[in-house]
């Protein structure tokens, strides 16, 4: 596999933990004023405004649960959750899989357990790696990455959408400003207030926050972000506040812009990739510093690709703390009972 060093950032050092934890993510609403019924849940967070998360486990072993195959002994990571919460997306390495191919459990109502995925098959799939999975607000429109042939070089970021009918659309590369010769990750897009469409994702461009040395085309992970402009995704920039001289990649931006998850290897973490996140009181201010999300999300294992459920109340992620095997684990937070619609 191809993933990048990040968790499932798919660097190739890192595939395997990296891909386990790469966690799909819904998508946001255009940023709001934040929601009362989580700023004001009685239980105010160690971190930030939000309450706290509780005990991570298995997607089978949490309400309302998930048919016995949706986790497996082979590597499952990348989870995002549409809008709905009636479909459910994730990379695996599963039989059934050509390389690393996306998949999707769905439920007929968000009270039920998820059913067993299958494989979203062509064009989204193809004969090389194919993860990172994202659906947008709309429900159409649809990101992951990719190595197939025809790239900007290593795993980029591509967009298709699904049409009304069911079928979907031939993948479009983002082209290469987004993309670049290093790998891209984790690409979850969000309506972010004087900015407009924006795309967060993750890279291992040369010229991050570290700097490599001359004529180096590949560095460490950073987390970038690029605004859409006249329908094209522009040049990005590394988003500020939030980056460190370690491996920070796969992000997700919270719906209304407030928090922003990524994995990090920096200093102070419990070992391999941890999920740490930073907030802000309006999307217009300066990003908190990052802190860790604590033992009840993070291991001495590697942690990556977080995303939340619509309403905010539930993380999805990656983790190798189950005998190394790469599984998909939801923390709930804690007061809230993730039923909101």
């Amino acid at each position: 596999m191809t993933m990048h060093g990040t968790g499932l950032h798919c660097s190739r050092r890192l595939a395997l933990a990296a891909l386990a934890v790469a966690a799909l993510g819904c998508t946001m609403k255009d940023a709001a004023a934040p929601r009362p019924e989580l700023r004001d849940a009685g239980v105010m967070a160690q971190v930030g405004p939000y309450a706290p998360w509780g005990q991570a486990v298995r997607m089978e072993e949490s309400w309302p649960g998930a048919h016995p195959n949706f986790n497996t002994p082979y590597t499952d990571g990348c989870p995002a959750s549409s809008r709905d919460g009636k479909t459910f997306f994730m990379a695996s390495t599963r039989p059934g899989s050509r390389g690393i191919d996306i998949w999707v459990s769905r439920r007929a109502s968000v009270d039920e357990p998820w059913g067993e995925p299958v494989n979203i098959g062509e064009p989204i799939n193809s004969a090389s790696n194919d993860f990172c999975p994202m659906p947008a607000r709309d429900g159409h429109e649809f990101f992951f990455v990719s190595n197939r042939p025809g790239g900007c070089g290593g795993d980029d970021i591509y967009v298709t959408r699904f049409r009304d009918d069911g079928t979907v659309e031939e993948p479009e590369n983002l082209g290469c400003d987004v993309n670049s010769a290093g790998n891209e990750a984790g690409p979850v897009p969000v309506t972010e207030p004087g900015r407009g469409p924006v795309l967060y994702f993750s890279s291992t461009r040369a010229g991050g926050f570290s700097p490599e040395p001359s004529g180096v085309t590949t560095g460490d992970a950073d987390v970038y972000s690029s605004e859409s402009k006249g329908g094209r995704y522009q040049h990005p920039a590394l988003v500020p506040d939030v980056n460190s001289a370690q491996e920070d990649g796969q992000p997700y931006i919270e719906r209304d812009a407030l928090e922003l998850y990524f994995f990090s290897t920096r200093p102070g973490g419990m070992g391999a990739q941890d999920i740490w996140m930073a907030s802000r009181a309006n999307a217009h201010d300066a990003w908190s510093t990052p802190v860790n999300l604590g033992g009840n999300v993070n291991t001495p294992a590697a942690e990556t690709r977080p995303s939340l459920s619509w309403d905010g109340s539930m993380l999805y992620f990656g983790s190798t703390r189950s005998t190394g095997e790469a599984n998909i684990y939801v923390s709930r937070r804690e007061g809230l009972d993730g039923r909101r619609p």
